[in-house]
């Protein structure tokens, strides 16, 4: 038995999207779909005594649909000294501000990232070693892509290996569950309800912000506040 789950890469995602790694065997980036503005790829939230605030990577987009996840530049090189100056400034006083910070501001500081899809997966990498998460992860550009937005994902399960595809519950939406079934593969609805709420600075609690937030206040202890169990 093989669990597969595959799904775009975001920037500093929010704690489900690595509980939805954790449950695979293998975690295929999707990022040979079509860039889309205004998304996760490449900004997420973060709490500040003012409320949510915004950690956006700027990208170069050529068009409306022009250009792949993969295929998305950087512009600019300020972005990541400021995003790193943000995060110190809203978690200094967070109980693992300096634990998290060894981890994540070598990314931020060290060499520059010309593409923006090598910049989520190193951050994905970071964190999930840090939780103790051991899913392998690879990219769509390891396989073959057929035609079919269903189809496709259920092949790249099937070239993976895999006998049970995951997929998060917005993709109810669209995803044609034939496509599994004609290939023998269980399709499983993942489930993001249920979180408990843990200590966090700056207000009322908020569930959707970037990981950051949970590690940068819990450090070893976030996976209690999270669903995956180690492997």
């Amino acid at each position: 038995m093989k669990k597969v789950a595959i799904l775009q890469s975001n920037y500093i995602p929010w704690k489900g999207y690595f509980d939805l790694i954790a449950a695979a065997d293998e975690f295929i980036l999707y990022d040979d779909m079509q860039y889309t503005r205004r998304d996760w790829r490449n900004r997420n939230q973060i709490k500040t005594p003012q409320g949510l605030g915004w950690l956006t990577v700027p990208v170069k987009v050529k068009g409306r649909y022009s250009q792949t996840i993969r295929e998305t530049e950087i512009e600019g090189g300020e972005w990541a000294a400021a995003h790193w100056r943000s995060l110190v400034l809203n978690y200094k006083r967070a109980p693992y501000f300096e634990e998290i910070a060894a981890l994540i501001e070598p990314i931020y500081l060290g060499a520059p990232h010309r593409f923006l899809s090598p910049l989520n997966r190193e951050l994905l990498e970071s964190i999930c070693q840090y939780l103790g998460i051991t899913t392998l992860i690879t990219n769509s550009w390891d396989y073959d892509l057929v035609e079919g937005k269903s189809e496709r994902l259920a092949d790249l399960c099937a070239q993976a290996g895999g006998t049970e595809y995951i997929s998060g519950p917005a993709a109810k939406d669209y995803i044609d569950e034939t496509a599994f079934s004609e290939r023998g593969l269980k399709l499983t609805w993942f489930d993001y309800h249920g979180y408990p709420e843990y200590p966090q600075l700056w207000g009322e609690f908020v569930h959707a912000v970037s990981i950051l937030d949970l590690l940068f206040n819990c450090g070893k202890s976030s996976p209690a506040f999270m669903r995956f169990v180690h492997k």
